[in-house]
């Protein structure tokens, strides 16, 4: 802390506020352009940066610190907000008779089944269908008391919460009747209803709650070169990749990148641009022995430098699990990590 303020404080001296980090962080969120920043820091990095006219690219997702999404969480959590925290707060201010409900009874039972070591698809269904009835009487009995009311005591974000539960309530009700239907825009969190699950296809981690950010390595140094909380294609993002580069660092001679990217689009591309890449060669022919030691080395450096820096940013940067509450200061949080494992880098 005394670091990050830029003071040196005697024995006897201590820092009384412990949030004024992240009181830094929520401003930089507001008034700060993060992609701006890091323009301006590549710009500064420029001439210590080695081989820039070589390439690395790939994708990753950096998670978010997010409980693991169920349906019945979701149900739950809203159940929770409306009747437990809402309903209960508003006939209190107003001085209004509080309405019956199941609520007491249905904690216990979902208190019960979250013990369960084994859910079965029975018990999974009762529950589900439980929790969207009382649900669906929270939602009527809330806004029922807001209309008597006039909205008193109702804050913005309390607002954006209420239309998010009442759309979590449509999607799980969908969801509920109709079990092999696709839900666009599906929500895993109240709080955080931006937060979409992106499938990663890793065996001991399927699906990730995140950023997904395409990332370019020139020299070690990596630029976040698309950040999104959706999911995309990252082959879609050579033609994008390659441009920036150019404008930024020059001509670009080699590109390393994972065998997703090798599509007959981007190796038309490629060709045309004369840029040796490490994609496997189509058809019978053969590579030469030149050709065939630059894709060994190109493949090196991208399985080694480019998918070693996600380990060493997540493991060591707090890129790990990102426990940032917005969704602006989340995206500094990701830049800050990503530039602060430059800044190392370039120091030594």
């Amino acid at each position: 802390m005394q670091l990050f303020c830029g003071i040196l404080l005697t024995d006897n001296e201590s820092i009384k506020d412990n949030s004024f980090i992240s009181k830094v962080r929520s401003y930089l969120g507001r008034n700060v352009d993060m992609i701006e920043v890091q323009k301006v820091l590549i710009k500064a990095w420029k001439k210590e940066i080695p081989d820039k006219n070589v390439l690395l690219m790939d994708a990753t997702c950096y998670e978010v610190h997010l409980r693991f999404p169920t349906d019945v969480k979701i149900l739950w959590e809203s159940c929770g907000w409306i009747w437990e925290k809402k309903i209960s707060e508003l006939c209190k201010l107003n001085k209004l008779r509080l309405p019956r409900s199941k609520y007491k009874e249905q904690k216990i039972k979902t208190t019960t089944y979250s013990k369960i070591r084994k859910k079965t698809h029975r018990k999974t269904k009762a529950r589900k269908n439980a929790l969207l009835k009382l649900l669906a009487k929270g939602i009527e009995i809330y806004q029922d008391l807001l209309n008597q009311v006039h909205g008193r005591g109702l804050t913005e974000i309390d607002s954006k919460t209420f239309k998010t539960i009442k759309l979590v309530y449509q999607q799980q009700k969908h969801h509920f009747n109709h079990p092999n239907a696709k839900i666009k825009d599906r929500i895993v969190s109240i709080y955080k209803p931006y937060i979409r699950p992106i499938v990663r296809g890793k065996e001991n981690k399927p699906v990730e709650f995140g950023l997904k950010a395409h990332k370019l390595q020139v020299g070690g140094i990596s630029i976040l070169e698309h950040v999104s909380y959706k999911a995309f294609n990252e082959c879609k993002r050579l033609k994008t990749s390659i441009l920036k580069h150019k404008i930024i660092f020059g001509q670009c001679s080699h590109v390393g990148a994972d065998a997703i990217y090798a599509t007959n689009e981007n190796r038309k591309f490629t060709t045309k641009e004369a840029i040796i890449t490490n994609f496997i060669r189509k058809g019978k022919g053969k590579d030469d022995k030149p050709t065939k030691l630059i894709k060994a080395v190109l493949n090196k450096e991208r399985s080694t430098r480019l998918e070693g820096s996600f380990g060493n940013e997540k493991e060591h940067y707090g890129l790990k699990k990102i426990k940032a509450r917005k969704s602006e200061t989340e995206l500094v949080w990701l830049y800050f990590g990503v530039l602060t494992a430059n800044c190392v880098l370039i120091a030594k």
